[in-house]
């Protein structure tokens, strides 16, 4: 039980400093995630050692982290990870692994996951109608040219959530569907709506941090310096510092608190769990 206390304990030192420096910053020090692994790694190596040489839960360490590595590739490549967010995401790999069993981490990982996209999507709706309401006249008149504009896309939903509205006189999930496939044109040109207009912003040049996403490829000079999803690096802020005042950048949303919750709500279901064991062996 120690050693995953230690490894709880120590993921959640990591994390909660990781998500200060994001809602600081907008910036994860990667000393912080490269810190979590050489120390997560190397209590499994000595907790197994003096502990009568069995190195699978060294073992299962290393697993993780490689399973972590593939997934946070996934999702950086997949934007939905900037940089720092795939790193921790990594780093977790090395910590989650609390039982001597790969089917049983591979439970947690599958749990941790599924708490992770779950949490993700209610934080990222919020924050997504928070901005739709601060900016609601830029907003109204994105969506409204954004309508108009994609009307054969609409109707091509509304046909196929009639279809299943029909169905649904049959079979109930049908009904369910089409009320889905309803709303997701609605929501999709909401969504795009709302990271065109109301995620974008004109910040001085002397304000940059590396990391800041430009809104689309700006040439300055010769140097074209791409709008990419790794953001601005050191040398593209000094350029831009010498040849613009000011630029069009994205504004992101931190996403580590999504980590944190995950992870304490992953820790909690555990920690029930176990209770609950401990109250079935003492006959309650």
């Amino acid at each position: 039980m120690f050693e995953v206390i230690f490894l709880f304990v120590l993921g959640l030192v990591a994390i909660v400093f990781a998500t200060v420096q994001d809602l600081k910053t907008t910036i994860v020090y990667n000393w912080i995630s490269y810190g979590l692994i050489v120390f997560a790694l190397g209590f499994r190596f000595f907790y197994s050692l003096f502990s009568g040489g069995d190195f699978l839960f060294f073992y299962q360490g290393l697993i993780g982290l490689g399973i972590f590595w593939g997934l946070s590739n996934v999702f950086y490549y997949g934007k939905l990870f900037a940089g720092g967010d795939s790193r921790i995401f990594m780093a977790l790999g090395a910590v989650l692994p609390i039982y001597y069993s790969l089917t049983s981490n591979l439970k947690i990982f599958g749990l941790f996951i599924l708490l992770f996209l779950l949490a993700g999507g209610i934080y990222g709706l919020i924050f997504t109608v928070y901005f739709g309401v601060k900016n609601f006249s830029k907003f109204r008149k994105d969506f409204s040219l954004k309508f108009k504009k994609k009307k054969s896309f609409i109707y091509s939903f509304l046909i196929l959530a009639i279809v299943c509205l029909f169905l649904g006189l049959f079979f109930e999930m049908f009904f369910y569907l089409g009320i889905v496939v309803f709303i997701v044109p609605y929501f999709y040109l909401g969504v795009k709506s709302i990271d065109d207009v109301c995620m974008v912003r004109k910040k001085l040049t002397k304000d940059l941090i590396p990391g800041d996403w430009l809104v689309k490829d700006l040439k300055v000079g010769k140097v074209l310096i791409k709008a990419n999803w790794d953001g601005l690096s050191e040398e593209n802020i000094k350029l831009l510092k010498k040849k613009k005042k000011e630029v069009v950048i994205r504004a992101g949303i931190q996403f580590l608190p999504v980590f944190l919750i995950s992870y304490l709500l992953l820790f909690g279901v555990i920690i029930f769990d176990l209770f609950g064991v401990l109250l079935r062996v003492v006959g309650f």
